[in-house]
């Protein structure tokens, strides 16, 4: 029961992320975060507890950026605790990832990637989509995540940014929604369409 939000136009991402994750909060959540593009790289924020504290954080730290995800936890893998809270990157901070659903073969993928000299930082077993994509071949961040995914047993529904590629988030489901809003010049990610119909009522479903 997360939700997950994205946003990619000419607007601050920041702003409609947190009014996306409000409108999920009937979901129920333990925790919640965003990555946004800053320009440079990516800036990240999160915390457990709920999503007013979020909002309060990027008062006092704001992040700039046009495109961004965002996402609100509920715990299945690891404590309810800021450190586990999504979205979760890769050893080099390039890449962030939100994600619903259950990697369940997650254990296996970590021991793996820990003997190729990957450092994990939480308990999730989201964690192993970032460092999976780090690790993955590609001309693109497509490709990259098309490759990941190819490892992964279980289900997902997920959207992923890199540094390295500006003013892009990629998305992918298998047995988790997500959903694509097409506004004007803009666009948006969720797995709930109430997450964004202030914002487009043009909304399609991801196909598996």
């Amino acid at each position: 029961m997360c939700g997950i939000v994205g946003y990619l136009g000419p607007r601050d991402a920041a702003p409609i992320l947190l009014g996306g994750l409000t409108r999920l909060e009937y979901r129920g959540y333990d925790s919640a975060g965003v990555a946004v593009q800053n320009g440079s790289g990516i800036s990240l924020r999160k915390l457990a507890g709920p999503i007013r504290g979020l909002r309060n954080a990027l008062g006092l730290d704001p992040v700039a950026g046009s495109c961004g995800i965002a996402h609100t936890r509920w715990a299945t893998h690891g404590a309810p605790n800021e450190r586990n809270a999504h979205p979760h990157v890769d050893c080099t901070g390039q890449i962030a990832v939100v994600h619903n659903g259950i990697i369940e073969n997650a254990d296996v993928l970590r021991e793996r990637l820990e003997r190729s000299g990957h450092q994990f930082c939480t308990e999730t077993d989201t964690e192993t989509l970032a460092h999976l994509i780090e690790e993955s071949p590609g001309a693109t961040l497509e490709a990259r995540v098309i490759a990941a995914l190819a490892h992964i047993e279980g289900t997902y529904g997920l959207a992923v940014l890199a540094a390295g590629e500006p003013d892009k988030i990629v998305v992918a489901r298998k047995g988790s929604p997500v959903m694509l809003g097409i506004g004007k010049d803009e666009y948006f990610v969720a797995s709930d369409a109430s997450a964004v119909l202030e914002h487009t009522r043009s909304a399609v479903y991801l196909s598996e």
